[in-house]
């Protein structure tokens, strides 16, 4: 159930995420710096589909970096938005750094006791 909760999520916050990169500028949420809010949106997105998607380590880093690149990519086509490399980078480092958490706290998880003595 657990797992279900964290794929529905996932996507739920993968759609946002979409909207708010791509609808007019007007419409983006401020909640402070820019450049925290895209850290912590992606880092919130990588934990949600590591949570997911446990065993897909590596291909979720590098579908999170394209989605990240290709949302900036596509900022390109709206008459009031602009995509950044820098931007980009802000956001797959959030990703990543939330995907090697969660992993990480993950293989502890699964990590067999180990006897004493």
């Amino acid at each position: 159930m657990a797992r279900k909760l964290a794929v529905f999520a996932a996507w739920v916050v993968f759609g946002l995420i979409c909207f708010v990169t791509l609808s007019p500028i007007a419409l983006r949420p401020e909640t402070g710096e820019p450049r925290l809010d895209r850290f912590v949106a992606y880092a919130i997105l990588g934990a949600l589909f590591m949570a997911a998607y446990p065993r897909h380590f590596i291909r979720l880093a590098i579908s999170l970096a394209l989605a990240a690149a290709g949302l900036e990519a596509l900022q390109h086509l709206t008459p009031d938005r602009h995509g950044h490399v820098a931007d980009a980078i802000e956001k797959i480092a959030g990703a990543w750094a939330a995907c090697a958490t969660v992993r990480f706290v993950q293989i502890l998880i699964e990590r067999p006791a180990t006897p004493k003595g």
